[in-house]
Protein backbone atom coordinates (compact mmCIF):
# COMPACT_ATOMS: atom_id res chain seq x y z
CA UNK A 1 0.00 0.00 0.00
CA UNK A 2 2.77 2.46 0.93
CA UNK A 3 4.68 1.64 -2.26
CA UNK A 4 1.71 2.93 -4.23
CA UNK A 5 1.47 6.13 -2.21
CA UNK A 6 3.13 9.47 -3.02
CA UNK A 7 4.77 9.57 0.41
CA UNK A 8 8.21 8.31 -0.50
CA UNK A 9 8.32 10.18 -3.80
CA UNK A 10 9.71 13.58 -4.71
CA UNK A 11 7.75 16.20 -2.82
CA UNK A 12 5.65 18.70 -4.74
CA UNK A 13 4.25 21.43 -2.51
CA UNK A 14 0.72 22.43 -3.43
CA UNK A 15 -0.28 25.90 -2.21
CA UNK A 16 -4.02 25.82 -2.87
CA UNK A 17 -6.47 23.93 -0.73
CA UNK A 18 -6.30 20.22 -1.61
CA UNK A 19 -8.02 17.79 0.78
CA UNK A 20 -7.10 14.86 -1.48
CA UNK A 21 -3.50 15.19 -0.24
CA UNK A 22 -4.50 13.46 3.02
CA UNK A 23 -3.37 9.84 2.84
CA UNK A 24 -5.19 7.49 5.24
CA UNK A 25 -3.57 4.20 6.26
CA UNK A 26 -5.59 1.41 7.94
CA UNK A 27 -4.50 0.77 11.51
CA UNK A 28 -4.92 -2.96 10.91
CA UNK A 29 -1.84 -3.05 8.65
CA UNK A 30 0.44 -2.70 11.69
CA UNK A 31 -1.84 -4.26 14.29
CA UNK A 32 -2.13 -7.52 12.37
CA UNK A 33 1.66 -7.87 12.34
CA UNK A 34 1.94 -7.85 16.12
CA UNK A 35 -1.16 -9.93 16.80
CA UNK A 36 -3.65 -7.26 17.85
CA UNK A 37 -7.17 -8.32 16.95
CA UNK A 38 -10.43 -6.39 16.85
CA UNK A 39 -10.77 -6.53 20.66
CA UNK A 40 -8.04 -4.09 21.58
CA UNK A 41 -6.41 -4.47 25.03
CA UNK A 42 -6.25 -0.68 25.39
CA UNK A 43 -8.07 2.56 24.78
CA UNK A 44 -6.49 5.87 23.96
CA UNK A 45 -5.88 8.68 21.53
CA UNK A 46 -3.28 10.07 19.16
CA UNK A 47 -2.53 13.66 20.14
CA UNK A 48 -1.03 15.82 17.39
CA UNK A 49 0.12 19.43 17.43
CA UNK A 50 0.35 21.40 14.19
CA UNK A 51 2.66 24.41 14.42
CA UNK A 52 2.68 25.63 10.82
CA UNK A 53 -0.81 26.57 9.61
CA UNK A 54 -1.37 29.63 7.45
CA UNK A 55 -3.90 30.90 4.92
CA UNK A 56 -5.04 34.17 3.33
CA UNK A 57 -8.03 36.19 4.46
CA UNK A 58 -10.40 37.61 1.85
CA UNK A 59 -8.16 40.69 1.46
CA UNK A 60 -5.11 38.52 0.76
CA UNK A 61 -3.46 39.08 4.14
CA UNK A 62 -1.81 35.98 5.66
CA UNK A 63 -3.22 34.55 8.88
CA UNK A 64 -1.52 32.00 11.12
CA UNK A 65 -2.67 29.50 13.72
CA UNK A 66 -1.77 26.32 15.57
CA UNK A 67 -3.86 23.26 16.26
CA UNK A 68 -4.14 20.48 18.82
CA UNK A 69 -5.77 17.40 17.27
CA UNK A 70 -7.03 14.28 19.00
CA UNK A 71 -7.72 11.08 17.02
CA UNK A 72 -9.37 8.14 18.84
CA UNK A 73 -7.29 4.96 18.64
CA UNK A 74 -10.48 3.16 17.54
CA UNK A 75 -10.57 5.09 14.26
CA UNK A 76 -10.15 2.79 11.24
CA UNK A 77 -7.26 4.83 9.85
CA UNK A 78 -4.32 6.99 10.74
CA UNK A 79 -3.16 9.85 8.52
CA UNK A 80 0.45 9.64 7.44
CA UNK A 81 2.25 12.67 8.86
CA UNK A 82 3.88 13.80 5.62
CA UNK A 83 0.52 13.83 3.89
CA UNK A 84 -0.94 15.90 6.73
CA UNK A 85 1.94 18.34 6.41
CA UNK A 86 1.36 18.65 2.65
CA UNK A 87 -2.36 19.08 3.24
CA UNK A 88 -1.84 21.91 5.74
CA UNK A 89 0.68 23.49 3.36
CA UNK A 90 -2.05 23.60 0.70
CA UNK A 91 -3.86 26.31 2.69
CA UNK A 92 -1.01 28.79 2.19
CA UNK A 93 -2.35 30.57 -0.88
CA UNK A 94 -6.05 29.83 -0.36
CA UNK A 95 -8.52 32.46 0.84
CA UNK A 96 -10.99 31.82 3.64
CA UNK A 97 -13.60 34.01 5.23
CA UNK A 98 -12.70 33.43 8.86
CA UNK A 99 -10.63 31.64 11.49
CA UNK A 100 -13.66 29.48 12.31
CA UNK A 101 -14.10 28.43 8.70
CA UNK A 102 -10.51 27.17 8.48
CA UNK A 103 -10.95 25.22 11.71
CA UNK A 104 -14.16 23.62 10.44
CA UNK A 105 -12.61 22.65 7.10
CA UNK A 106 -9.53 21.06 8.68
CA UNK A 107 -11.52 19.21 11.33
CA UNK A 108 -14.01 17.83 8.79
CA UNK A 109 -11.33 16.77 6.29
CA UNK A 110 -9.22 14.92 8.86
CA UNK A 111 -12.28 13.28 10.43
CA UNK A 112 -13.24 11.97 6.99
CA UNK A 113 -9.71 10.68 6.36
CA UNK A 114 -9.40 8.75 9.64
CA UNK A 115 -13.02 7.55 9.54
CA UNK A 116 -13.93 8.94 12.96
CA UNK A 117 -14.68 12.23 14.68
CA UNK A 118 -11.55 14.22 15.43
CA UNK A 119 -11.50 16.89 18.13
CA UNK A 120 -9.55 20.05 17.44
CA UNK A 121 -8.40 23.07 19.41
CA UNK A 122 -7.51 25.83 16.94
CA UNK A 123 -5.70 28.82 18.43
CA UNK A 124 -3.34 31.72 17.68
CA UNK A 125 0.34 31.20 18.56
CA UNK A 126 0.06 33.91 21.23
CA UNK A 127 -1.85 31.39 23.36
CA UNK A 128 1.44 29.57 23.96
CA UNK A 129 2.39 32.30 26.43
CA UNK A 130 0.05 30.72 28.97
CA UNK A 131 1.34 27.18 28.45
CA UNK A 132 4.21 25.61 30.37
CA UNK A 133 6.72 23.06 29.13
CA UNK A 134 6.67 19.77 30.99
CA UNK A 135 8.56 16.48 31.15
CA UNK A 136 7.63 12.98 32.20
CA UNK A 137 7.70 12.22 35.92
CA UNK A 138 8.88 9.01 37.54
CA UNK A 139 12.09 7.03 37.23
CA UNK A 140 14.27 7.99 34.27
CA UNK A 141 16.03 4.91 32.91
CA UNK A 142 18.61 6.80 30.89
CA UNK A 143 21.35 6.91 33.54
CA UNK A 144 21.55 3.11 33.73
CA UNK A 145 25.02 1.90 32.73
CA UNK A 146 23.97 -0.78 30.25
CA UNK A 147 25.75 -2.37 27.30
CA UNK A 148 23.83 -3.34 24.16
CA UNK A 149 24.27 -3.86 20.43
CA UNK A 150 20.68 -4.78 19.54
CA UNK A 151 18.90 -2.19 17.42
CA UNK A 152 16.01 -4.24 16.01
CA UNK A 153 12.99 -4.76 18.24
CA UNK A 154 13.62 -7.57 20.72
CA UNK A 155 10.89 -8.20 23.30
CA UNK A 156 13.05 -10.86 24.98
CA UNK A 157 14.66 -8.03 26.94
CA UNK A 158 11.38 -7.70 28.87
CA UNK A 159 11.64 -9.69 32.10
CA UNK A 160 10.11 -9.37 35.58
CA UNK A 161 10.87 -10.22 39.18
CA UNK A 162 8.58 -11.63 41.85
CA UNK A 163 8.25 -8.21 43.52
CA UNK A 164 4.88 -6.46 43.08
CA UNK A 165 5.11 -2.71 42.39
CA UNK A 166 3.33 0.37 41.14
CA UNK A 167 5.72 2.65 39.30
CA UNK A 168 6.23 5.19 36.55
CA UNK A 169 9.31 4.94 34.33
CA UNK A 170 10.40 6.73 31.19
CA UNK A 171 13.19 7.21 28.68
CA UNK A 172 14.16 9.98 26.27
CA UNK A 173 16.22 7.56 24.15
CA UNK A 174 13.47 6.25 21.88
CA UNK A 175 14.25 6.39 18.18
CA UNK A 176 12.55 4.69 15.26
CA UNK A 177 12.24 5.43 11.56
CA UNK A 178 9.23 6.53 9.55
CA UNK A 179 7.83 3.58 7.62
CA UNK A 180 6.98 5.75 4.62
CA UNK A 181 9.98 8.09 4.28
CA UNK A 182 12.75 6.47 6.36
CA UNK A 183 13.29 9.70 8.30
CA UNK A 184 14.23 9.32 11.98
CA UNK A 185 11.52 9.78 14.61
CA UNK A 186 12.89 10.87 18.00
CA UNK A 187 10.78 10.50 21.09
CA UNK A 188 10.28 9.96 24.78
CA UNK A 189 8.15 7.14 26.13
CA UNK A 190 6.48 6.84 29.53
CA UNK A 191 5.24 3.62 31.15
CA UNK A 192 2.94 3.48 34.17
CA UNK A 193 2.08 0.03 35.45
CA UNK A 194 1.19 -2.10 38.45
CA UNK A 195 2.18 -5.74 38.76
CA UNK A 196 5.41 -7.74 38.71
CA UNK A 197 8.42 -5.40 38.71
CA UNK A 198 9.90 -5.00 35.24
CA UNK A 199 13.69 -5.27 35.04
CA UNK A 200 14.78 -1.70 34.34
CA UNK A 201 17.97 -2.59 32.47
CA UNK A 202 16.06 -4.94 30.19
CA UNK A 203 13.30 -2.36 29.65
CA UNK A 204 15.83 0.26 28.57
CA UNK A 205 17.49 -2.20 26.19
CA UNK A 206 14.05 -2.98 24.78
CA UNK A 207 13.35 0.69 24.11
CA UNK A 208 16.77 1.11 22.48
CA UNK A 209 16.08 -1.91 20.26
CA UNK A 210 13.59 0.24 18.31
CA UNK A 211 16.51 2.32 17.03
CA UNK A 212 16.51 0.85 13.50
CA UNK A 213 12.86 -0.20 13.48
CA UNK A 214 10.58 1.15 10.74
CA UNK A 215 7.11 2.02 11.96
CA UNK A 216 4.77 4.94 12.47
CA UNK A 217 4.75 6.51 15.94
CA UNK A 218 1.28 5.18 16.74
CA UNK A 219 2.28 1.65 15.77
CA UNK A 220 5.48 1.77 17.85
CA UNK A 221 3.60 2.81 20.98
CA UNK A 222 1.02 0.08 20.42
CA UNK A 223 3.75 -2.52 19.97
CA UNK A 224 5.42 -1.36 23.19
CA UNK A 225 2.10 -1.66 25.02
CA UNK A 226 1.36 -5.11 23.61
CA UNK A 227 4.87 -6.47 24.22
CA UNK A 228 4.90 -5.29 27.85
CA UNK A 229 1.36 -6.58 28.40
CA UNK A 230 2.06 -10.05 27.04
CA UNK A 231 5.60 -10.47 28.38
CA UNK A 232 5.32 -8.82 31.80
CA UNK A 233 1.61 -9.35 32.60
CA UNK A 234 0.93 -6.09 34.49
CA UNK A 235 -2.52 -5.63 35.98
CA UNK A 236 -2.68 -2.03 34.81
CA UNK A 237 -0.66 -0.45 32.03
CA UNK A 238 -0.25 2.91 30.32
CA UNK A 239 2.21 3.68 27.52
CA UNK A 240 2.53 7.30 26.37
CA UNK A 241 4.92 8.46 23.66
CA UNK A 242 5.79 12.04 22.82
CA UNK A 243 7.77 12.53 19.63
CA UNK A 244 9.78 15.60 18.68
CA UNK A 245 8.49 17.88 15.99
CA UNK A 246 9.13 17.06 12.33
CA UNK A 247 7.66 19.00 9.42
CA UNK A 248 5.75 21.28 11.77
CA UNK A 249 3.98 18.37 13.51
CA UNK A 250 4.51 16.42 16.69
CA UNK A 251 2.78 13.09 17.37
CA UNK A 252 1.91 11.84 20.84
CA UNK A 253 0.16 8.45 21.08
CA UNK A 254 -1.45 7.47 24.40
CA UNK A 255 -2.60 3.91 25.19
CA UNK A 256 -3.94 2.60 28.49
CA UNK A 257 -6.15 -0.12 29.90
CA UNK A 258 -7.19 1.87 32.98
CA UNK A 259 -6.84 5.66 32.67
CA UNK A 260 -7.71 8.56 30.39
CA UNK A 261 -5.06 10.73 28.71
CA UNK A 262 -3.93 13.98 30.24
CA UNK A 263 -4.01 17.24 28.30
CA UNK A 264 -1.83 17.54 25.22
CA UNK A 265 0.95 19.43 27.01
CA UNK A 266 4.13 20.25 25.13
CA UNK A 267 7.29 18.66 26.56
CA UNK A 268 10.78 20.14 26.83
CA UNK A 269 12.11 18.38 23.71
CA UNK A 270 9.19 19.53 21.59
Amino acid sequence: MLKESPLGQKTVYVETYSPDLLYPIPRTLARDKIGLGKDLPFDGVDLWTGYEISWLNLKGKPEIAMADLSFPCTSPNVVESKSLKLYLNSFNQSRFESFDQVQSVIQNDISKAVGSDVTMDFFPPSNLRTRTLEEFSGICLDSLDIETNVYEVDKNFLTVTSEQVEEDVYTDLLKSNCLATGQPDWGSVFVRYSGPKINHEGLLKYFISFRRHSGFAEHCVEQIFYDILTRCRPERLTVYGRYTRRGGLDINPFRSNFESPAMNTRHLRQ
